[in-house]
């Protein structure tokens, strides 16, 4: 296993319904990714996963969409890790992220799911919060008036506005840049030029 090798595995909901959902920014990424690099995705059973493959620069860059619901996203990256027996920290997982303002990226070596059921599984099924993750904000819940409390599940389940769809399409632009540099530059300098990275709403 070279260290050339980058695992990106995007979360998501299979399925039309959720295409567009805040909560597949994972997946959206990974579309957008595959598709500037001419790739396709095709499904593959024992990885539980839709599958890509790009070649940038000397690197080969691996990349999944599980085709588990999100709840159960450690089970395909289980079978990935498994597999292609990877060192953890060849692997970044891209998830979306309540507590972000949109626009806003957030790279982390570790820690815990912040309440994101998707990494919850992962970190249940590797039995570690060792593992690179890339958070891409999706803004907090709008109050509703009459209970004063958030509605979490429809906002992650709702659909991207076209208004934010603008403002993602410059956070994923950045990303992948980003991304595709992970072999020719020091992972510090990723971590920095994600992190400082906000777009604000025009």
């Amino acid at each position: 296993m070279s260290s050339s090798e980058k695992f990106i595995i995007g979360l998501g909901n299979p399925g039309k319904e959720y295409l567009k959902n805040r909560h597949n920014i994972g997946f959206l990424l990974l579309e957008n990714f595959s598709e500037k690099y001419d790739s396709k995705f095709t499904l593959k059973n024992k990885l539980k996963s839709w599958y890509s493959e790009l070649k940038i620069n000397n690197s080969t860059y691996r990349l999944f969409m599980p085709n588990t619901f999100m709840n159960n996203s450690g089970d395909a990256v289980r079978a990935i890790v498994d597999w292609y027996k990877i060192d953890l920290s060849q692997l970044f997982i891209i998830v979306d992220d309540i507590d972000l303002p949109l626009g806003k990226i957030r790279f982390r070596k570790k820690g815990s799911s912040g309440g994101h059921n998707g990494l919850k599984d992962i970190i249940n099924k590797l039995q570690t919060e060792n593992f690179n993750r890339i958070r891409i904000g999706i803004g907090s819940p709008p109050i509703n008036e009459k209970t004063k409390n958030f509605n979490t599940i429809s906002h992650v389940l709702g659909n991207i506005t076209s208004k934010e769809s603008s403002t993602l399409d410059k956070v994923y632009k950045q990303l992948i840049e980003s991304l595709t540099k992970l072999n020719t530059k020091n992972e510090d300098y990723i971590i920095n030029e994600l992190n400082s990275f906000y777009r604000e709403k025009k």
